[in-house]
């Protein structure tokens, strides 16, 4: 017999219990947002070690990882957020158009309502979490989905939520993709999704069956140009800490290293040299360091060593790195050079800690590579040289540019964090992650009575004829 303490509402049941939420929390005050936040700010603060062994359990993620990309990052947007929220949420005026006079304009940012975050295993407390705040800031009541690959952090999750809120304003839904499915055939307001283009693509299918509006944060190979004019040395340095962070699995990860073919040997030495810095200072070997973290699973151990053992049966050559040890989970931080078209790790985005190096010749051969490949959620240059800096600027797409170092950006709270096309929809962190949860309404007030637009009224004469000609010339 089922017991009333054994009863879990069913996702549909949790997202028509929120929609009185949302209409209410449509007027809710600055002050009922803060608190909100300050809950989950608080929350985090009190709970730090559990945290870190959550990522712990799920992926041997050591503790300085933890505290500087799943703790920080949620915390900094949280401060941010309450630092800036009154200015978001107050309506903002419109100049007014010639022929506009007499009235007046501004825009509300109204909390589009009940959002869908569903959150991935890469940065399973980080990208849970992050979203949310942007839902609260912006007065939005919200259903988690976080990845069932990261069990411990998804089941933490759920703690926080239900330690913070009732269910009819935040829940958790555990459980795999026939959860996630449930889920997608609700209508929600808000789709916040976090994850790989080819889940993305399902994503948006779902939210188009009821014009649901989307954020889709995707990934895909972020390539990186190392110009003749970088600095070699702190290129390296940077590249081997931004990819190899988290084991590799980072959306924003370079996935690729262009460099020019005279500057590739010496590039090769600085990078093996930044990886026995950060993995291996004792001669231990990098297996043995608490400082790099493990593979989510064995399907993704299987997926990355079958990349690996392709590349070399192609000819690529393993320039350091390459162990593997099934049982942990380990794949050795690797670099690759000689790659071919042909080979897995140039045909799809790696996610993983292989770091293939190719090479060019002139600037236009490393453009032309760039085009030939879908759209990056991240490109990174690193030179001294402005013009060649400003031509991958004007020249490629992406969702983000980061020049002389890599990853970084995802930390500043003042630059918009998305894709284009296929690397993302829509843009998340600061005022920008609350604006992805509103509606910007716009609000036109006009005067009582006579005004100009009363000129214009039928019947249509010549004279109003010729104010509407005047008007299509000089306005």
């Amino acid at each position: 017999m089922t017991q009333l303490s054994d009863f879990r509402p069913s996702p549909a049941e949790l997202f028509a219990s929120q929609l009185p939420t949302a209409i209410a929390w449509r007027t809710s005050t600055l002050a009922e947002r803060k608190e909100r936040l300050l809950k989950v700010l608080n929350w985090i603060n009190s709970h730090q070690e559990a945290i870190r062994e959550a990522l712990w359990m799920d992926f041997s993620k050591p503790a300085p990882e933890v505290d500087l990309n799943e703790i920080f990052p949620v915390t900094s947007e949280i401060k941010h957020c309450l630092k800036n929220l009154s200015s978001w949420m107050r309506p903002q005026p419109q100049p007014t158009p010639l022929p506009m006079l007499g009235t007046s304009a501004f825009i509300v940012a109204e909390p589009k309502g009940r959002a869908l975050l569903i959150s991935p295993w890469n940065f399973p407390f980080n990208l849970a979490i992050g979203p949310l705040v942007s839902a609260l800031a912006a007065g939005c009541p919200a259903i988690l989905k976080p990845s069932e690959y990261a069990p411990h952090t998804a089941q933490l999750v759920q703690d926080l939520v239900s330690e913070l809120f009732a269910p009819h304003e935040v829940a958790v839904c555990l459980g795999e993709k026939e959860v996630a499915s449930e889920l997608l055939a609700l209508p929600f307001d808000h789709i916040f999704f976090t994850g790989s283009p080819q889940v993305g693509k399902i994503v948006m299918h779902a939210a188009a069956q009821h014009l649901s509006s989307v954020t889709l944060e995707l990934g895909g190979k972020s390539p990186v140009i190392i110009d003749a004019s970088a600095d070699l040395t702190d290129a390296a340095e940077k590249l081997i800490w931004g990819k190899f962070v988290n084991c590799g699995q980072t959306c924003i990860a370079p996935d690729y290293i262009l460099v020019p073919e005279d500057k590739k040997e010496a590039f090769i030495n600085e990078a093996q040299i930044a990886l026995t810095r950060y993995y291996n200072p004792e001669g231990k070997g990098v297996m043995q360091s608490p400082d790099y973290a493990r593979l989510i699973n064995r399907k993704h151990f299987d997926r990355i060593r079958q990349m690996l053992e392709d590349a070399v049966q192609k000819g690529a050559k393993v320039e350091a790195g390459g162990e593997v040890d099934e049982e942990s989970r380990y794949i050795a931080p690797t670099l690759l050079s000689g790659i071919g078209k042909d080979m897995l790790v140039f045909q799809e985005e790696i996610f993983g800690p292989i770091l293939p190096i190719l090479t060019y010749t002139q600037i236009n051969d490393a453009l032309a590579l760039i085009h030939s490949q879908p759209k990056p959620l991240a490109l990174y240059f690193f030179g001294k040289d402005d013009s060649r800096a400003k031509r991958v600027l004007t020249e490629t797409s992406s969702g983000n540019l980061v020049i002389n170092d890599c990853v970084l950006h995802f930390l500043h709270s003042e630059l918009p964090f998305g894709g284009v096309n296929n690397s993302g929809i829509g843009k998340a962190h600061g005022k920008f992650g609350f604006l992805a949860f509103s509606n910007e309404k716009g609000v036109l007030k006009q005067r009582i009575g006579f005004n100009n637009v009363s000129l214009l009224r039928p019947p249509y004469g010549i004279r109003v004829k010729k104010l509407i000609a005047t008007m299509m010339k000089w306005f």
